[in-house]
């Protein structure tokens, strides 16, 4: 863990893992739910770093947080978002063969995995999900499309994600879905945030 003061109200942490920073993020809303961790306006977690900002004094702080023991994130925590997945994605059976199964049984490994989370960013209510094992990670497309359906679930490297709008891309499309993942009417707009954990299902099956 290094802590970085990077502005008058700012302090930035950065660590190895995606989950070191889910562990840490987790710690954080806990302490500060609990009125222990002083004023902090926004905790926002990234692939590698949580940015801590509106922070009264970030270096007594950042000091502060090196010495916290951070226990590990289980598997419970956090809330559960359950998302219905039609398995008709383009690339489906590339990822099939990537993994060395048949197109049939993506849907099942998928489900059977509980992903969480990391971050958000690239579009509103597009979250990075983590949880695949290594095994299952898949690159990039070589070549991006133009435009990637909304609802579109998609891997690539170590994250999952599903495209909130339609967009540019270059994830590997697997299947896709009728939930809203971000509307502006809603509260929360964004139907996942991080530490929310996510489960598919596939549409049409108990």
């Amino acid at each position: 863990m290094r802590t970085l003061v990077v502005g008058s109200q700012a302090l930035l942490i950065e660590l190895d893992s995606a989950d070191e920073v889910a562990a840490l993020h987790a710690e954080l809303l806990r302490r500060r739910d609990a009125g222990a961790l002083g004023p902090v306006r926004d905790l926002v977690p990234a692939a590698r770093t949580v940015l801590l900002d509106g922070v009264r004094d970030p270096a007594a702080l950042g000091a502060r947080i090196a010495r916290w023991e951070v226990p590990p994130l289980t598997s419970g925590e956090g809330p559960l978002v359950t998302v219905p997945v039609r398995y008709d994605g383009p690339d489906l059976a590339e990822v099939a063969r990537l993994w060395g199964v048949g197109p049939g049984e993506v849907p099942g490994i998928v489900g059977a995995t509980l992903f969480r989370v990391a971050f958000c960013g690239f579009a509103p209510g597009f979250g990075y999900l983590t949880g695949l094992p290594e095994r299952l990670h898949v690159p990039r497309r070589d070549t991006p499309r133009t435009a990637v359906p909304a609802g579109s679930l998609a891997l690539a490297g170590e994250y999952a994600g599903v495209y909130p709008r339609s967009s540019p891309g270059g994830w590997q499309l697997i299947g896709s879905t009728d939930a809203v993942l971000w509307d502006p009417a809603r509260e929360p707009a964004a139907l996942v945030a991080p530490g929310v954990r996510v489960r598919f299902t596939e549409a049409g099956r108990d």
